[in-house]
């Protein structure tokens, strides 16, 4: 009996041991998966697109990208990767940036959208797969997943939450992140995939914003800088970088800044932000870059006085300062031509209209990159609003290169040709710049010379007409024609009837009795309130050597004091073979 109950002890003892041992082996081993995606578009399955992965392991799982296969990448670039907490219902969207900054977002379960379960099923890598649906922004997605691989995850987590592994999104019918690869084993258990730290906790909006700043190089050109009439006169000599200096009583700003060179495949935009600081009226507004490559500049005018410039002389002997381009001086290079609404900001609690609350600000942001080679290196940028306004207007200008590739540099960058021929939008206008009157009884003639091994020849043409009463060129269309060498090459009549779109922009523009506001009118190329596009006049014939080019405006008749004058530039552009 003592041996029998001694056995049976032992018997015991075993089956406890096996079963320790097997709860351990059961703890030290678990399931983990990772799984490959592809994209398809219409059927196609899209090349170059880098690798999308899901891990899973612990109940978390990881969801990432390859990094572009690049040489260097390009500054602010983010490395980010999405982790899924199952055990506690979150998602955690981490981002690091080059420069060592690292942000993250987190989103509950319970944040998440509410999917719609339907009966349909699919097999995708040999998994039997359901089918959940969900419309986010008219995008219809169809979500397939699988409960029998053991693991979870999802390449696009935020959608929805569904049970188990997903293995293929599908955006709209044609655009579809399918598995290509799925390997499941039973392993070691790993930790969970969930990193310690991840740098600072933000929402996702804010994390957007980040990237795309981080992302974005911008320049400070302006800001909140005043632009005024009655400021004094400044004694200046060579220009210092970032100083800010002030001509015209006010009127035009020019500081010397530096921009950062960019390869080929970024795209620069001029940013202007203005509003009334206590100027009522609609003016003519310019941004620009003052060349300073030649023996003669803008910059030696500011400083000397403007009939220091090269004079241009019309029919009538009347002397025109610094307008087009000679062999020793180049013409202000235009970036934006925009035009001030009547009082936004400072006027706003002037006059209620029923239906319109006022803007605050108005904005103008525009692709400069023709111009690149004006804007690398210590360049001198000028912004010009004419009033005669004590407070006048407030005006910020940043320069933004946006990246068209996360490589930096480009194996071919292109060599650009730029050369800037006429400018008569007079931004010393308050500083004695005459203005552009030369159409009347003649036309804009200058000489220039095109090089060898110069293609795509084009102009940028910026062209708005002035005269503010009933008969000037303000309200009345004029056609605008280009000749090269006595040969017409194109045509152009500046026309805006959309102005009355502008109104909310508009606090103290005049109310006529039937209905219409002053800003409402059409007018010669511009709004109040808006910036003025560029034309874009393709010259394929025009041969290396030296031409002449004419500007005809058929000009209108004076009224008493009131005249008619036209802002027009333009800058021959092209690529060196």
């Amino acid at each position: 009996m003592k041996n029998r109950l001694l056995l049976n002890l032992v018997i015991v003892i075993m089956f406890l041991g096996n079963a320790v041992i097997a709860h351990a082996a059961k703890e030290k081993y678990a399931r983990t998966g990772k799984v490959i995606y592809k994209m398809i578009y219409n059927g196609k399955e899209s090349e170059g697109m880098p690798g999308l992965y899901v891990e899973y392991a612990e109940k978390t799982a990881k969801v990432w990208r390859d990094a572009p296969d690049v040489k260097e990448l390009i500054p602010g670039y983010a490395t980010e990767a999405t982790y899924i907490d199952y055990k506690n219902g979150s998602i955690k969207s981490a981002a690091t940036f080059t420069d060592g900054d690292a942000f993250y977002t987190e989103t509950l379960f319970s944040e998440l959208r509410e999917v719609e379960f339907l009966d349909e099923t699919r097999e995708i890598e040999g998994f039997s797969c359901k089918k959940a649906k969900v419309v986010i922004n008219s995008n219809h997605i169809e979500i397939w997943y699988t409960e029998k691989a053991g693991i979870q995850g999802s390449p696009m987590p935020t959608l929805g939450k569904v049970p188990g592994l997903v293995l293929s999104v599908v955006r709209n019918g044609n655009n579809e992140t399918i598995a290509s690869l799925v390997s499941i084993s039973r392993k070691k258990a790993k930790a969970s995939l969930i990193p310690a730290e991840m740098g600072l906790k933000t929402d996702r909006n804010a994390l957007g914003d980040i990237k795309r700043e981080k992302m974005v190089m911008t320049t400070t050109v302006f800001d909140n800088e005043q632009i005024c009439w009655g400021k004094e006169k400044m004694e200046v000599g060579a220009p210092e970088v970032g100083k800010t200096y002030h001509f015209a009583g006010g009127t035009l700003i020019v500081k010397k800044i530096k921009l950062p060179k960019t390869p080929d495949h970024y795209s620069i935009f001029a940013d202007i932000k203005q509003y009334s600081n206590g100027d009522a009226y609609d003016r003519t507004g310019s941004v620009f870059v003052i060349p300073t490559e030649k023996e003669q500049s803008f910059w030696d005018g500011l400083r000397d006085g403007m009939n220091t410039l090269p004079l241009y002389y019309d029919v009538d002997s009347l002397d025109y300062q610094g307008v087009a381009v000679t062999d020793s001086y180049e013409p202000i290079v235009e970036m934006v031509r925009f035009f001030t609404p009547f009082g936004i900001k400072h006027f706003n609690d002037r006059v209620k209209i029923k239906d319109i609350e006022w803007e605050e600000i108005t904005k103008f942001k525009q692709d400069i990159s023709d111009l690149k080679p004006y804007l690398e290196g210590e360049v001198l940028i000028g912004a010009f609003i004419g009033n005669y306004d004590k407070g006048g207007h407030k005006l910020s200008l940043d320069i933004k290169a946006y990246p068209g590739s996360f490589e930096w540099q480009a194996e071919e960058e292109m060599n650009y040709y730029v050369q800037p021929l006429f400018n008569t939008c007079n931004v010393m206008e308050m500083g004695g710049q005459r203005y552009g009157t030369m159409f009347k009884n003649d036309s804009l003639t200058l000489s220039f010379e095109v090089p060898e091994g110069v293609k795509n020849l084009r102009m940028r043409y910026i062209t708005t007409g002035h005269g503010g009463w009933g008969g000037g060129d303000e309200f009345n269309p004029k056609q605008n024609e280009i000749f090269i060498d006595g040969e017409h090459v194109c045509s152009f009549t500046p026309w805006r009837t959309d102005c009355a779109a502008y109104r909310k922009y508009n606090p103290v523009s005049g109310n006529f009795w039937n209905g219409i506001s002053s800003s409402d009118l059409s007018r010669s190329g511009w709004c109040p309130g808006t910036a003025t596009n560029p034309e874009y006049m393709y010259l394929p014939d025009l041969e290396p050597g030296k031409h002449t080019m004419k500007v005809a405006i058929p000009l209108g008749e004076r009224a008493g004091n009131s005249f008619s004058a036209w802002n027009i530039s333009g800058i021959l552009l092209g690529e060196f073979e």
